[in-house]
């Protein structure tokens, strides 16, 4: 038989790529592909909470076409009229710093709010259409290419 030793970092990274085959991928993927089942949703050992989706957007505020970058008082107001209603329940709103590719390859920089909703993993497919509308109104309001995205599972208790 014939033994291959394998540097502590190739370990590393060999475990973690047989966990995420184990797995069945991200999290992301798992939390609107996989069909939620009794099991999906029942509490294992050591596990507070129920299962929830948390829905980080991110919110940039610079403008291409030369206009000034979306305001604090603008970015509030699109909040309190677009977001709030879908997710009257709450939402937590960070200000950043932000980078990103544009559609030309421009590296921009910009001031940046990071928006976290939380909701049942039952009401997932209700909320993401919820979801995409807000993404889909503040590119459009603002003439922005994009609003990012990103869905992890949790498990939250109110």
């Amino acid at each position: 038989m014939r033994h291959i030793r394998i540097s502590t970092p190739a370990a590393v990274v060999f475990a973690a790529v047989v966990l995420l085959f184990t797995a069945g991928g991200p999290v992301s993927d798992v939390a609107f592909h996989t069909p939620v089942t009794s099991a999906a949703t029942q509490q294992t050992a050591g596990e507070q909470g129920s299962p929830y989706v948390s829905t980080h957007l991110y919110f940039g505020t610079g403008r291409h076409n030369g206009s000034p970058p979306i305001s604090d008082e603008e970015f509030m107001e699109f909040v309190a009229d677009v977001v709030t209603p879908r997710f009257p329940s709450g939402l937590t709103l960070q200000e950043g710093r932000g980078q990103w590719r544009d559609k030309d390859g421009d590296i921009n920089r910009e001031r940046s709010y990071e928006l976290t909703v939380l909701y049942p993993v039952t009401q997932a497919q209700d909320r993401d259409a919820d979801i995409e509308y807000i993404r889909s109104l503040y590119c459009k309001t603002y003439g922005l290419e994009s609003v990012g995205r990103a869905d992890v599972r949790a498990r939250a208790d109110f």
